[in-house]
Parts: C-alpha cells; sequence; structure tokens
C-alpha cells in the first residue's frame, strides 16, 4: 500500500512573558503541555482561547523553578483542569523547586524528575536540562513534538555549552533576553538587585543572549522568540537588534524572531514536518524531517523581524 504522507505541526505559543508572570504551551494542533503557570489560571485559559488553542488539551504542566512568576498558580490550576479534562493534570518539577515551592501553589498532582533524565508526557518527550539560577534546582526544557525539538530557556544568569548544545537541536526557540546593561546600570533598581540581575545566577543581557544564539543556534533554528524582556531594564527594539546581529554573525539566514510580550499571548509559531503512515491504520509511523537546501556562501542573509 502507498504510504499516506501528512503535515505535522509543532507549535510555541508564548502566553505571557515577564517578571509579572510566565507561561507557555508547546504542543500541536490537538494536545499540548505548559511550561510555568505565572499567570492567573483565568488568564492561561483565556489567552489559549485568544491565541487559537482553545480546544487543545493539556497533558502536563512542566515547571522550571519555584519563583512565583513561574508556579504561583499551580493548584488553582491544578483544580480547573481536573474540572476541564476530567483528570488530574501532572505537574513535573525538580526535588528542589518542589521543596521550595509554597504550599498554596502547590498541585495535586506533582512529579518529580531529574535534569538530564527524558520523560514521556502523552506522545511528547521532555528533556530538562540544568541551568544557572538562584533557585533550588533550576531547569530549562527541550520537548519533542513529532520530528521537532522545541527549546524553552529563560531565567538563568549566564549560557553553558549544555544549554548551547540543547539550543543547537531546535527549530522552535523561547530564549530569555532580560535585560539591556546600560539601562539595568542607569535604571531605578537598587544597587543590590542590580548586581543580582547581572550576576552569574540571575537573567541573561541581550548581549549574553546574542551570544548564545551565536554559538549554539544551527541552521534547524526556524522561530526565535526574546522572552522575559524587563519592563524597567530593556526595549523590545535593543533586544530585536541584538537577536537579529547574532543570528547574522552565525550566517542563519530566514529566521523569524519575535518578542513575547508580557500582557499578552505571541502569535504562535509553528513548524511542520511530514510523517508518512506504511498503512491506513497507522500502526506504523517512521518520521523525518524536510531539509532545506543548502545556500551559498555568499548568499544575501535575512532575518524576518516580527514586532
Amino acid at each position: 500500500m502507498t504510504p499516506l504522507l501528512f503535515r505535522h505541526e509543532a507549535i510555541l505559543a508564548p502566553l505571557g512573558s515577564g517578571s509579572r508572570g510566565n507561561c507557555t504551551f508547546v504542543g500541536d494542533e490537538r494536545r499540548g503541555v505548559l511550561v510555568d503557570c505565572g499567570l492567573s489560571t483565568k488568564q492561561i485559559l483565556l489567552r489559549l482561547e485568544a491565541a487559537g488553542l482553545g480546544d487543545v488539551q493539556i497533558d502536563g504542566v512542566l515547571i522550571t523553578h519555584e519563583h512565583a512568576d513561574h508556579v504561583a498558580s499551580a493548584r488553582v490550576l491544578s483544580d480547573r483542569l481536573l474540572r476541564r479534562q476530567g483528570q488530574q493534570v501532572p505537574f513535573f518539577m525538580t526535588r528542589g523547586t518542589a521543596s521550595a515551592v509554597r504550599s498554596r501553589s502547590r498541585p495535586a498532582r506533582l512529579e518529580l524528575i531529574r535534569a538530564g533524565q527524558r520523560f514521556k508526557v502523552g506522545h511528547f518527550e521532555i528533556e530538562p536540562f540544568t541551568i544557572p539560577h538562584d533557585t533550588c534546582d533550576p531547569v530549562a526544557y527541550v520537548i519533542r513534538v513529532g520530528d521537532t525539538d522545541v527549546a524553552v530557556i529563560t531565567d538563568l544568569g549566564r549560557s553553558t555549552r549544555l544549554v548551547e548544545r540543547q539550543l543547537g537541536r531546535c527549530a522552535l526557540a523561547l530564549v530569555e533576553f532580560n535585560h539591556d546593561l546600560e539601562m539595568l546600570l542607569e535604571g531605578p533598581y537598587p544597587w543590590a538587585l542590580k548586581q543580582r540581575v547581572r550576576g552569574p545566577h540571575g537573567h541573561l543581557s541581550n548581549a549574553q543572549a546574542a551570544r548564545l544564539i551565536e554559538n549554539g543556534a544551527s541552521s534547524r533554528l526556524e522561530h526565535l522568540m526574546l522572552a522575559h524582556l524587563s519592563e524597567d531594564n530593556n526595549r523590545p527594539d535593543r533586544a530585536l537588534r541584538a537577536a537579529e546581529a547574532a543570528l547574522l554573525r552565525a550566517g542563519l539566514r530566514g529566521v523569524s524572531v519575535a518578542t513575547a510580550p508580557q500582557d499578552r499571548p505571541a502569535e504562535p509559531r509553528r513548524v511542520c514536518s511530514p510523517r508518512t503512515f506504511e498503512s491506513e491504520r497507522a500502526t506504523d509511523v517512521r518520521s523525518r524531517r524536510v531539509r532545506q537546501p543548502e545556500q551559498p556562501d555568499d548568499a544575501a542573509r535575512q532575518v524576518r523581524l516580527f514586532a
């Protein structure tokens, strides 16, 4: 029987990103996971709807660390998802994060994970990996959707070779561009807080994030979302210029770049890859990635910006 070919779509949809709350959907057209739940439960569900994802099933919630802007609504969201879907949805976090989450934010079903150990959530493969941040045991995530790897990398004070390697796998990536160093140093924060933000366990500056992109991103990358921009110490145009320059230095052409706003969902970014079914019952699935033809070295470099 002739194999059937269809397009499987991986979706990255930041629902809100910044110091007042973070939540990102990663999945496909029917189901997915949330990374963090620092927005209110009401806002998470409203923003899923606004992003065209109101009917997707949430198979799990991945928590990066215990700060309130990443986990505050876990308990309420856990109860709401139970009513919405008819079963308890697991919330995944490291042992260190779980030990530090406030009792009022603890979800009903908590699953412990370890950095570096992959696990399955529905038909998604999840890989948490260690990042440097001033919390108990923080992680970032790479989520495999079909044949596509999607990264959510925020809240880290510096890049590492591990972070660069993980970014290099991905076609979709949400990466922290927290602050412009000049704006931070001249801004209203107390000196101690400025030192914490710019420190090795704080947050990535535009320049640091740009180096991460330059050193880690590969030709697989199709969409880059800039996350966790400080409302006091950064501007979208500065972050976009830094990301654009990094992509150009890396020789990466045709990558779309956008910022993830705090007060509304960003437009979802999508990557399609073909999948082949060997029978009409789809009992044997083999996947392959569509490879773009190599561009000549002297071809014009192009970066598509979505402000």
